[in-house]
């Protein structure tokens, strides 16, 4: 199957999406926050990057979902910077710090084509959400010198619909978390009261554009959304709310990652509520209830 993105790229869509989705970064609404920076002039926006790109590392990931990694592994670029900022992020010293370098897109082209060179499966975007426009600049310059590999677009969650119209027609596997259910633990972890609504309305319109993850007879992914869901200790996840919501209203199909390696990160062990790793317990709560919401692809990994 080809790359979503190369229909665009030949047609000349992907270069106007490219410039539409820069032209959003000022001032920036590119997500949820709508901080209103003028990050193409350089000014950091709430998710602490300018007008480029910032790349902290890139190169094969062999700890990806299954029918990611396959046997040459899924092709991370891991993002500097992040929209969301979650006091628990396990990735701290690249979302909260100024981790890595500014590329310019010719320099991300050349990330992508090396990974696809080094027979990785996929390019996989990690915290791509606040650098939308120099992924597809990049993305169009690649296409143009022979990328011909998925792009995963590997998110938190927290994102603009109409951001991700930008996307539609470019990204073959959306794999968004979805995070919390209530508003409270969401303001309280990541001052995003509003997480679950932008959550909800970011998965309905990822599964319009590519619906359920299609995997191929070699065990890779194509197409499709792949939900990520941590379980986080004394059920501050809510995950039967967040599982009922995937298999009513988008589908008992969804391919869901039940994920259970939480442990204190960040400013997390200064908080009661999340100051600990899951019982197993509770990691078996939490797959039973996606059971019992009637999800039956569950990677739990």
């Amino acid at each position: 199957m080809e790359p979503a993105y190369l229909h665009l790229h030949h047609f000349g869509e992907l270069a106007r999406r490219a410039d539409a989705a820069v032209a959003m970064m000022s001032p920036c609404r590119l997500c949820p926050r709508e901080c209103g920076a003028d990050r193409a002039v350089g000014r950091h926006g709430t998710c602490g990057i300018g007008g480029r790109a910032r790349v902290a590392s890139a190169g094969p990931h062999f700890g990806e979902e299954r029918p990611l990694v396959g046997m040459h592994g899924s092709g991370t670029i891991f993002f500097a910077g992040c929209n969301l900022l979650c006091s628990f992020c396990q990735n701290w010293d690249i979302s909260h710090t100024d981790a890595g370098d500014d590329v310019e897109a010719d320099e991300l082209a050349a990330m992508m084509l090396r990974l696809q060179a080094m027979g990785c499966h996929n390019v996989n975007l990690v915290t791509p959400s606040h650098v939308v426009g120099p992924i597809l600049e990049a993305l169009d310059l690649a296409a143009g010198a022979g990328l011909r590999v998925p792009l995963v677009w590997n998110c938190g969650g927290f994102e603009s619909v109409e951001t991700l119209r930008l996307l539609d027609g470019v990204v073959d596997v959306y794999m968004p978390d979805f995070k919390f259910w209530s508003a409270l633990w969401a303001e309280r972890f990541c001052a995003a009261p509003d997480y679950r609504r932008r959550a909800v309305e970011a998965l309905r319109e990822m599964h319009r554009q590519v619906g359920d993850l299609i995997i191929g007879e070699d065990g890779l992914a194509t197409r499709g959304l792949l939900v990520r869901h941590l379980v986080m200790p004394n059920g501050v996840a809510g995950t039967a709310d967040v599982c009922a919501f995937l298999a009513g209203e988008l589908s008992p199909d969804t391919y869901v990652n039940v994920m259970d390696q939480y442990r204190p990160c960040g400013d997390a062990a200064n908080d009661p509520a999340i100051a600990r790793p899951i019982t197993n317990t509770e990691y078996a709560e939490a797959v039973a209830s996606a059971r019992d919401a009637g999800l039956h692809r569950l990677d739990r990994s």
